[in-house]
């Protein structure tokens, strides 16, 4: 049993084997998707191609949608010849169930895959054409939340960007440039409209994409790359709109267990590839059943019908509702300290740590205690009910293999969203956020995982993270087990407002801290005790 599409037309055998198999003409699909394509998405990874792909996947199953996704990767073009190119654009989505159980399904929806090189002339055409096609509706984004980013903690660009806005939109190396370039092509050719749709797990995501590219183009027009015509073209959002969304899936790194249990009912080649961008892939994605995604309905130049496939169309504030109730309350914040705190005590389940006394309290007082005040309900789904799921059966969840060390991966470009925005909150309703205790506990843990080292003094590899080489240096001279060799070194860090989105200190809990990551450092099992103290 081969994934590919000579592999899967022994309906019979699959099904068999307990796979749900399209029900339509994969490649009658991918023919009039690449003809006249509706949706890009930029971002080819796991929670795309078993969410949003998915999703295109039920359309399609159900006669709702005729046409599927084409797919675009500007970071790691290993995935397009080793995931997409080598199993005919093929998913095998496996669903982790509490009970042990799993449904398997092949999705046949994603139909092309494109890698975003300015460089190499046949990849750059064929984005061009899709963007110059008039019936394209929307090009979405799931590309983390560094993928927007383009100046560094001191406020100027990364020298990336900076070389793009040199080149101007002929040669876009970057996500932003590429993006901003491919709509420049389709400005020129004929100013169509179109939706432009980050999906990625961020506050305000549509307002961030919006402000990269539209910083692009301003710097691009005061170079004479492009006309004014344009970044007006970009502001104007009865034509280019940029909607806000929430998405919420938990998707980890393929489980060598799910791998085994695929590989035991026949399915050969299905084993995880490392590629040369330090990806770790698999032909198959495994991840939870609960999922969300709320959007903004906004979209100048039409859209796929999604609500029939479980996604939620809304208003702007009630997107920003839900997903701050997401984001900053009711899960990402929990991940957050899980992850982090995971890795100093040699976690390497996250569902193991929720057996954790400690770690349990400080998720129940991050998210049900502390969050909850300063959360407003979005009317379309409950806080108290997500934030209930989410504790009590997706985190706990056993069959779940997601990891602390994955989650840790680019703190430094989450702890402002995570934990700034109800720092700021709190500030703005009671005038400081004194008030709060697990959430500053949880910020000095991050502090303290960066030292790389574990409870037992012994030392462990830090999750990648843009800022390591900012951060690392600052802490220089702090020693486990010598807290005196702390001098004040957070200063720099806690009041940067470029990491948390404001200044600790201003904020009332700078101090405490600081008082908290010394208390940390004590010596071995000092990690412990903290947490045992502070979650009495």
């Amino acid at each position: 049993m081969e994934l590919s599409l000579q592999g899967i037309a022994n309906k019979k055998e699959w099904q068999d084997k307990g796979f749900a198999l399209p029900s339509y003409d994969i490649k009658a699909v991918a023919e009039r998707t690449r003809k006249n394509p509706v949706w890009v998405h930029f971002g080819v990874g796991n929670i795309f191609r078993i969410f949003i792909g998915g999703l295109a996947d039920t359309l399609l199953n159900t006669g709702a949608a005729d046409k599927g996704i084409t797919c675009v990767e500007s970071f790691d073009f290993d995935i397009v010849d080793k995931i997409y190119d080598a199993y005919d654009n093929l998913v095998l989505g496996v669903t982790l169930k509490a009970d042990g159980s799993t449904e398997k399904r092949i999705i046949g929806s994603l139909t092309e895959a494109v890698k975003a090189r300015s460089s190499v002339a046949e990849d750059w055409n064929r984005l061009k054409a899709i963007f110059a096609d008039p019936g394209l509706q929307m090009v979405s984004f799931t590309i983390t939340e560094k993928g927007y980013a383009l100046k560094g903690a001191d406020g100027t660009y990364f020298p990336f960007i900076a070389a793009d806005i040199e080149k101007g939109p002929e040669a876009p190396v970057s996500a932003m440039a590429v993006v901003c370039a491919l709509l420049f092509h389709r400005y020129k050719s004929g100013k169509m409209p179109i939706a432009v749709v980050s999906m990625d797990n961020c506050s305000h995501n549509g307002e961030k994409l919006k402000a990269a590219v539209t910083a692009m183009a301003a710097e691009w027009e005061a170079k004479g790359f492009v006309d004014s015509g344009f970044t007006a073209y970009l502001n104007d959002e009865s034509v280019v709109s940029f909607p806000w969304s929430m998405i919420d899936k938990i998707t980890p790194r393929p489980a060598d267990s799910v791998c085994a249990e695929l590989k035991k009912l026949g399915v050969e080649h299905i084993e995880p590839v490392i590629t040369s961008k330090k990806t770790y892939i698999a032909p198959f994605v495994n991840a939870e059943g609960p999922q969300y995604l709320v959007v903004e309905d906004r979209f100048p130049n039409g859209r796929p019908a999604l609500e029939k496939a479980g996604v939620y169309f809304t208003d702007r504030d009630t997107v920003n509702k839900v997903e701050r109730m997401k984001v900053t309350t009711c899960l990402n914040p929990l991940h957050t300290a899980l992850a982090v705190y995971g890795c100093v005590l040699g976690y390497t389940l996250i569902a193991d740590e929720m057996r954790d006394p400690e770690l349990n309290k400080l998720v129940h007082q991050i998210g049900p205690v502390e969050g909850m005040p300063v959360v407003t309900d979005p009317g379309i789904l409950s806080p108290q009910k997500f934030v209930d799921e989410v504790i009590n059966v997706r985190i706990p969840n056993p069959f779940m293999p997601d990891t602390p060390q994955r989650i840790a991966t680019d703190t430094s470009q989450k702890v402002g969203i995570r934990y700034g925005e109800t720092i700021k909150s709190y500030v703005e309703k009671y005038g400081d956020a004194k008030k709060l205790k697990a959430i500053p506990l949880a910020i000095a843990g991050w502090c303290r995982y960066l030292l790389g080292v574990d409870d037992s003094g012994n030392p462990f590899e830090l999750s990648p993270d843009p800022m390591l080489q900012t951060l690392r240096p600052v802490l220089e001279g702090v020693t486990v087990g010598k807290p005196e060799s702390y001098t004040g070194q957070l200063a720099s860090i806690l009041s940067n407002a470029n990491i948390f989105g404001i200044d600790l200190y201003k904020a009332g809990i700078g101090e405490e801290i600081e008082g908290m990551f010394r208390e940390l450092i004590a010596g071995k099992g000092a990690v412990r005790a903290v947490l045992k103290k502070y979650m009495a």
